[in-house]
């Protein structure tokens, strides 16, 4: 990737003065790591979803957070690392809310319960607040390196794991008929689809977005014993 070199270091010369042992001292607007990295993380993400990875620079991303247009090259090594950097946040953080959401709905739910739970979670992961790390995942993954996209295919294998005993289960009592691995694939096109139409102030909630992706998946639910 030609544009994600970093600036270069300035030359040496005779002239310089002598170097001080041990760490170099940071500047002001690299201090505190963790924070910072996670402000470029943030930001990028934004910039990405509404720009383009291509179209965005990391002197635009420096900007965003309040930094020296050089200084992102001090967490990471190139604007693909950064990206690579977005979508495993959002991938590590949608595990995380999808696993807390099913703790929440509890194991004596219904299968139906379930994948009511797993889609609206899916749809605030997706249309919800500081919902940009997903979105570019699905139409950035191109710019991705060979290594980054296997590291980003485990997690997302993670993710889509929940999903398969609910669908399972469903396919068992006859609510879902169509094959369970098939199902799967089709229901996350439909639904992550949604980011390319849905408008929060000119459509449905995210409650009936959900209603009606279950009524199309499994059908309306008249007798209540899925």
């Amino acid at each position: 990737m030609s544009l994600d070199l970093p600036p270069p270091a300035a030359a040496l010369t005779a002239a310089s003065p002598p170097r001080s042992r041990g760490r170099p001292r940071k500047a002001a607007d690299t201090r505190d790591d963790g924070n910072r990295r996670q402000d470029l993380i943030r930001h990028a993400a934004r910039l990405f979803r509404k720009r383009g990875f291509d179209s965005t620079s990391t002197r635009d991303i420096a900007a965003a957070v309040g930094m020296q247009s050089g200084s992102p090259f001090y967490h990471f090594k190139s604007k693909g690392e950064l990206l690579g950097a977005v979508m495993q946040e959002g991938m590590q953080s949608a595990i995380a809310r999808q696993a807390q959401a099913l703790e929440r709905v509890g194991a004596a739910a219904t299968p139906r319960e379930q994948l009511r739970t797993l889609v609206r979670n899916h749809f605030d992961i997706l249309l919800g607040r500081d919902s940009d790390f997903i979105p570019v995942m699905l139409y950035e993954a191109r710019s991705l390196t060979a290594a980054q996209r296997r590291e980003l295919a485990d997690l997302q294998a993670r993710y889509e794991a929940a999903w398969l005993p609910v669908l399972a289960a469903l396919h068992a009592r006859g609510a879902l008929r169509a094959d369970v691995k098939l199902a799967r694939l089709l229901m996350f096109g439909a639904l992550n689809w949604s980011v390319q139409w849905f408008r929060a102030r000119q459509g449905a909630t995210l409650d009936e977005l959900t209603q009606a992706a279950l009524d199309l998946f499994l059908g309306p639910d008249n007798k209540g014993k899925a």
